[in-house]
């Protein structure tokens, strides 16, 4: 059943427990060909990612954490190995509507109101206005924006522009939601609330989630599964599977079981430098 068509206001229901593999990665590597010679962005990258998992991509800058998740979306083509996403080629997975995307920046047309940027992939899809209309009413909810549709991006603060856009990516209820370290760029107050947010917007649709950050507290609070990457050219160095519950209060942070994976994650970026 689509959750558009089971909205509910209660508290949110925790998603099963992951059962089929929704994005498989076998000995994927990328070479970039550049005016200075090639560029080996991803090597020999085995991943399997889960119905219903919360994944992070966590390494130093240029590891390539980015770069495969732009694969997954079709952004990026592998030049070795093999990529599928619900079984698909990436490419396939695309023209499927199968996953939503958040970049870095919101990147809301400045002339267009929150609603109508939302919108805007209904409208490119050829969904009815009324449709249009119902869906982004039930995401600008979702993401706790009901009332801001009239709206214009520079009325909204930068938090508040960011859970647009992830409405935006949710409008067309794709299973996969990837997202390119969307929280970056907000202070930590507001990066804390919106994990919190993110959280019960995962519990609520049961989405697979694939998030690529730079924080390790991050990375730990949110996920059920925790990639640890080496620096160029990009390898999956450690796989962590949390052992936090579902439910995470942000005090979760101070208990003993928070830090040891925060210290595990710790050791795998270490552990991804012996590459060099």
């Amino acid at each position: 059943m689509n959750w558009f068509d089971d909205w509910a206001e209660d508290a949110p229901v925790t998603p099963a427990a992951p059962t089929s593999p929704v994005i498989e990665a076998r000995g994927v590597s990328l070479t970039f060909q550049t005016a200075d010679g090639p560029v080996h962005a991803l090597k020999d990258v085995d991943l399997t990612i889960n119905q219903g998992d919360f994944v992070s991509f966590i390494g130093p800058s240029g590891c390539g954490k980015t770069t495969f998740l732009r694969t997954m979306a079709a952004l990026e083509t592998p030049t070795g190995g093999s990529l599928t996403v619900n079984g698909m080629t990436p490419d396939q997975a695309r023209r499927a509507r199968a996953y939503g995307y958040v970049f870095q920046a919101p990147g809301l047309y400045p002339w267009r109101t929150i609603a109508g940027n939302i919108s805007l992939p209904l409208e490119i899809m050829g969904f009815s206005r009324a449709d249009r209309a119902e869906r982004t009413r039930r995401v600008l909810d979702l993401v706790d924006l009901a009332g801001f549709g009239g709206k214009y991006p520079w009325q909204l603060s930068g938090g508040m522009q960011q859970r647009a856009s992830i409405a935006r990516a949710l409008a067309f209820d794709a299973d996969i939601l990837l997202m390119d370290e969307p929280f970056g760029a907000l202070d930590e107050i507001v990066r804390d609330r919106l994990n919190e947010e993110l959280l019960k917007l995962w519990a609520r649709t049961g989405k697979t989630i694939g998030f690529v950050t730079h924080s390790i507290p991050e990375a730990v609070y949110l996920s059920t599964k925790i990639v640890v990457m080496s620096p160029r050219p990009g390898r999956i160095s450690r796989v962590i599977d949390s052992t936090l519950p579902r439910e995470r209060p942000l005090d979760i942070r101070d208990t003993p079981a928070f830090i040891a994976l925060a210290h595990e994650v710790r050791e795998g970026l270490r552990e991804g430098h012996s590459y060099d």
